[in-house]
């Protein structure tokens, strides 16, 4: 794994092939979110979507522990790290570009959640800006906002009820409750329950999946969900064909259908 320059104090980027890994890196703080955190992944996000080579990313937490929400504090002042003050300054709404918030600046290539421990408040809102989701077995989920009359920014009172049936997602909400990991199988609001300890090892083994993919159909089919959410049907198909046409006539399809074929894996370039 290489560590890569974006990293922060509070948040590791590293890069194996295909594959990003985030992880939120602030254990004495069950990983509650802080401006460097949200610096780094902020640029994390923006480094995913411009690496040709990169197909997918994976969200973690250090130790044991995915993200116990905002640390107020901390999110409003960076530490005193020369690079994460700069992109602090830099970086227009910093807050939801890091939350994976910023319809306008959500990663191009497909984000996998891999949750150990807690993922309450803040934590949750990123699983649910996620679009693939790996829970260890004994890990906590939960939306506490309304239990302490606070508010759930990064989109959870939008995004969760369009993700999981009506009645699920007010639960969640409204009860500001703690959700077991089964549970959130049962909603639907994750993807996979694993043993305590592998749950990066189950999104690596998925994020593979994902890489071996052509790259080009990935980033289309993602693209289309996000652009086409709320439209009619006759009217998401035709901008469903505007975006897949080209991924058809592309050399990356040439390809999978010659390796087919040729009973061999594909080889995609992303071309």
């Amino acid at each position: 794994m290489e560590l890569l320059s974006i990293s922060t104090p509070h948040c590791r980027v590293e890069r194996d092939g295909h594959v990003v890994v985030v992880t939120m890196d602030r254990p004495e703080a069950r990983n509650a979110l802080s401006m460097d955190m949200l610096v780094g992944l902020a640029d994390a996000w923006a480094y995913i979507s411009a690496e040709p080579d990169v197909r997918v990313g994976i969200l973690t937490g250090a130790n044991g522990t995915f993200c116990a929400g905002a640390d107020l504090k901390a999110m409003g002042t960076p530490s005193g790290d020369p690079r994460v003050l700069q992109r602090a300054q830099e970086i227009p709404d910093v807050h939801w570009k890091g939350l994976l918030r910023d319809s306008g600046a959500l990663p191009t290539k497909p984000i996998i959640c891999a949750v150990e421990g807690y993922a309450v408040a803040g934590g949750t809102e990123l699983l649910v800006g996620t679009d693939l989701r790996i829970v260890a077995e004994s890990a906590t989920l939960g939306l506490f906002e309304a239990r302490r009359a606070l508010f759930p920014m990064g989109g959870s009172a939008v995004r969760l009820p369009r993700q999981i049936p009506y009645a699920f997602a007010m639960d969640v909400l409204l009860t500001g409750r703690a959700i077991s990991a089964q549970e959130a199988l049962s909603m639907g609001m994750v993807n996979r329950v694993v043993p305590d300890g592998q749950a990066l090892a189950a999104a690596r083994e998925m994020a593979d999946q994902v890489a071996a993919c052509g790259p080009l159909a990935v980033q289309a089919i993602l693209r289309t969900y996000r652009e086409t959410l709320g439209m009619a049907e006759e009217e998401a198909l035709k901008v469903s064909d505007t975006i897949g046409w080209p991924v058809i006539g592309s050399q990356d399809a040439k390809e999978g259908s010659l390796a087919f074929r040729e009973k061999r894996p594909a080889v995609y370039r992303g071309e």
